[in-house]
């Protein structure tokens, strides 16, 4: 079973992508970004390798204006090496990549020129996981569509514009039930007529259910009928509510309690788990090392390496109790660890307890800087201290100091997030 996450990195350097305005997307502009986006995609699947993440969308905004006229470029050719490159590390690691078109890719619009860019983005999608050298089990995700007063009908229109696609973009096609328009049970009832993988997403089907009822695994069941050898493992979408947001709103971070109540009851099925989550691989590695049969407590110092001073600054106290938590070397205790780090994500940071933090940031500068920098450190911190300076100036000064003198554990750290 492999777990993952959409499309961004979280805290991790030389992952961002770039795009560009209309106007500026000048061929030597779109050479000069793409070429970026290429290093960042290589960094993450680096990254992903790294850590046992073994299941990743790659973002549509890897090529601008991909499925544009706007972009004339013919960069499957121009940058052939690297997308062979990349595709080799993805092979050999063993990792699954997959892609999700956006709101607007609907080709079963009751609009021609909507479905017409539809089937230009899906040909985009397809030709980026095609330069990658990835098999047809690296799937391109699609809703239905819109509803358009007339449930059958647009049904159809989906099915006839399916058919008419492209062999190589039906062989990586798959669809999701969405939160407002097509339940699990419209999807499947598509899948099935079509012979298309159908992805259950738990979120939507807690938004938008199936008049039929059913629990989350039964509906897992019932999609798993839709897979085909040659599709790979079964994959569905996990998320969570976000409760401070609207209905559907995917949480902050995964609450290991939760997920580790579903992963329970999926038994010994064999499936890939897409994570849809803000905070993206910090929830995948979370979910990850707490159900992992490995038990490496060197897995966990490393995580704290990285929480650490993010949990300082929010609760001195749990900051305490993970240190007293990781002192025996030959327990495991993962989820335990990340409670009590979802505990230290929820409290509110005092002025003491940030400063607190600053001044463990502090030290490993304090030896080296010039005497200007620690005049500036200090009127900073005085200033966070009177209220006439943020946090936000401090951290900024702060991680400005860890790029000049490299300070790679500071730079791996969540605490500039």
């Amino acid at each position: 079973m492999r777990i993952g996450y959409a499309c961004l990195t979280v805290g991790v350097r030389g992952t961002g992508m770039r795009t560009c305005t209309m106007k500026n997307a000048t061929e030597e502009k779109l050479l000069e970004i793409i070429g970026h986006n290429l290093d960042s995609l290589e960094n993450m699947i680096d990254y992903n390798a790294k850590n046992g993440i073994l299941l990743f969308r790659i973002s549509s905004d890897l090529i601008p204006f991909g499925s544009s006229p706007v972009n004339r470029l013919p960069w499957e050719m121009v940058f052939r090496e690297r997308f062979q490159a990349i595709g080799e590390k993805i092979k050999r690691r063993g990792m699954r990549v997959s892609m999700h078109p956006g709101q607007y890719t609907v080709i079963n619009s009751a609009d021609e020129d909507v479905a017409r860019r539809a089937f230009e983005d899906l040909r985009y999608h397809n030709l980026v996981l095609d330069s990658l050298g990835a098999g047809p089990e690296s799937k391109i995700v699609i809703h239905v569509g819109g509803v358009y007063g007339e449930r059958e009908e647009s049904l159809k229109r989906f099915a006839d514009r399916y058919r008419s696609l492209d062999d190589s973009i039906r062989d990586r096609l798959v669809i999701e039930n969405d939160e407002r328009s097509y339940n699990i049970g419209h999807v499947l009832e598509a899948a099935l007529t079509l012979g298309i993988p159908a992805v259950f997403d738990n979120l939507h089907n807690a938004v938008n259910p199936s008049e039929a009822g059913g629990s989350d695994v039964m509906w897992i069941d019932e999609c798993s009928k839709t897979w085909k050898p040659r599709d790979g493992s079964q994959k569905i979408h996990y998320s969570q509510q976000n409760h401070s947001k609207r209905r559907g709103s995917h949480s902050d971070s995964v609450r290991i309690g939760e997920f580790l109540e579903f992963y329970g009851s999926l038994g010994s099925r064999e499936l890939d788990i897409m994570l849809e989550v803000k905070d993206k691989n910090l929830s995948a590695i979370k979910c990850i090392n707490s159900v992992s049969e490995k038990k490496s407590m060197r897995a966990l110092e490393l995580e704290w390496s990285r929480y650490k001073y993010l949990v300082l600054e929010k609760s001195p106290a749990v900051y305490l109790q993970i240190r007293q938590l990781l002192k025996d070397k030959k327990s495991y205790p993962a989820v335990r660890f990340y409670r009590l780090i979802e505990e230290a994500a929820a409290a509110e940071s005092t002025k003491g307890s940030s400063l607190n933090a600053m001044q463990h940031v502090w030290g490993y500068f304090k030896d080296v800087s010039t005497e200007s920098e620690k005049k500036r450190y200090l009127r900073l911190t005085g200033d966070f201290g009177s209220g006439k300076a943020s946090e936000k100036a401090v951290k900024a000064f702060l991680l400005r100091m860890a790029e000049k003198y490299g300070e790679k554990y500071l730079l791996d750290s969540y605490y500039f997030i």
